[in-house]
């Protein structure tokens, strides 16, 4: 059963009661080129394997707003902290139409990023104010955080590798698929420094090894769930 958060305004939020199954909040970070993206469908199937109710989602996107916002963030040159101004807007309605009902449910969501990819690259890679950033986590979903986060690790040198191949094969390569190197590194280190404040939440993976044993690394994961 969900009980109403005491207060009012925009940031009322519900949570669950102790006597509910609160589902599982996992997500998916790394930097562009990493990987995460190709293992997510396998993910999907291999926790419903396991018997669970899988809702699979995206940021920014997951709902008619946030693909719109989506499109701009991913497309269209802006200042720094409008892109994570815009990023937390996108969050929000995500919160509120996706993630928490389906949390509240007992379903696993799988989310392919969240806040910590805001810190990394607006933050690390940007340099957006570390208060900015932790007002606006504060607001949008201060009750709300993942369980479980699988950082898919690669250097910057791996993934400008595998971006120019995609774009070799006829792909069109996304506004922060095409910054230079020195920002991936930046990106990177933020996201191994967050992994390393929360080892209990992260689960480092070396993204640049076969598929194979990538994925035996993930089935461990998911087992131990």
């Amino acid at each position: 059963m969900a009980t109403p958060v005491a207060g009012k305004g925009p940031f009322a939020r519900t949570i669950v009661t102790a006597n509910a199954q609160r589902g599982c909040f996992i997500t998916l970070e790394g930097i562009d080129g990493a990987g995460k993206s190709t293992h997510a469908a396998w993910l999907v199937d291999a926790l419903r394997a396991r018997g669970r109710s899988v809702v699979a989602t995206r940021e920014p996107g997951g709902t008619t707003i946030g693909e719109a916002l989506r499109e701009l963030l991913l497309r269209q040159p802006m200042a720094h902290d409008s892109e994570a101004l815009l990023m937390f807007a996108a969050r929000r309605e995500h919160l509120l139409q996706v993630i928490e009902p389906a949390l509240a449910r007992g379903d696993t969501v799988l989310c392919d990023r969240f806040t910590d990819a805001t810190w990394a690259y607006q933050g690390g890679g940007h340099g957006v104010s570390k208060t900015l950033i932790a007002d606006l986590e504060r607001h949008v979903h201060a009750g709300c955080n993942p369980d479980l986060t699988l950082l898919f690790d690669v250097p910057a040198a791996v993934s400008r590798q595998r971006l120019d191949r995609m774009r070799a094969e006829g792909r069109a390569l996304d506004k922060f698929e095409q910054e230079a190197a020195n920002f991936f590194d930046r990106v990177r280190d933020a996201y191994l420094k967050r992994a390393a404040a929360e080892p209990s939440r992260f689960r480092v993976i070396d993204a640049r090894r076969p598929l194979a044993e990538v994925r035996a690394d993930l089935a461990h994961i998911v087992s131990g769930l």
